[in-house]
């Protein structure tokens, strides 16, 4: 089972076969609604002429790379910022993994180093890190040992907290219902620490 989000069918494809449109797509995957920072990948293909590729994007001028973020329409919110992440992820591939971004996870001794590998890339907290062992876990088959706990909650069986828990329209209404209802949380208790 891969991920299946509402966006262009030859989007979720690319998402498929290409390591670095996914993760890209993850790293995008904030300030925007998930259906955008997930099909950014295959409008940046679009608008290179091919599918992503870590060592052009490594070495790409950066306005020329920013300007092609921009669009329009704008690859993402922050455009700017965001190519300029993209550029350094993909630096980071080239350095550490020859370029190949399904490396970063195609050899992992455990769930723990998965987690750790992905987190030190730029724009990966350790929650968005955590959301991205359990979609490659959920959604790839990358599963090992020790992944669902290192991934925390969202490695949890039968939930719906995150782009890992998407397959249709109705996953998608329940994970936006999800955070929703933990943002609203959130806010509640600043308030109360606020009041103290």
């Amino acid at each position: 089972m891969t991920l299946s989000l509402p966006i262009d069918g030859e989007a979720n494809r690319l998402l498929e076969r290409s390591p670095l449109a996914l993760l890209t797509g993850m790293l995008l995957d904030q300030q925007v609604p998930m259906e955008k920072a997930f099909s950014s990948p295959y409008v940046l293909a679009q608008r290179l002429g091919h599918d992503p590729d870590a060592r052009e994007l490594a070495d790409y001028d950066p306005a020329a790379l920013v300007a092609v973020f921009a669009g329009p329409p704008a690859l993402h919110r922050f455009p700017k910022a965001m190519a300029g992440r993209v550029r350094e992820l993909c630096r980071i591939l080239v350095d550490r993994y020859d370029g190949d971004a399904g490396r970063l996870w195609a050899d992992v001794a455990n769930g723990r180093e998965l987690l750790r590998r992905i987190a030190d890339l730029p724009g990966f907290g350790t929650q968005k890190a955590q959301i991205f062992v359990a979609l490659l876990g959920k959604r790839y088959r990358v599963r090992p040992a020790g992944w669902r706990e290192a991934a925390g909650g969202y490695g949890d069986p039968d939930t719906y907290r995150s782009v890992a828990d998407v397959t249709d329209a109705e996953s998608l209404r329940r994970v936006r219902e999800y955070k929703q209802q933990a943002k609203a949380a959130a806010k509640a208790d600043r308030r109360a620490g606020a009041d103290r």
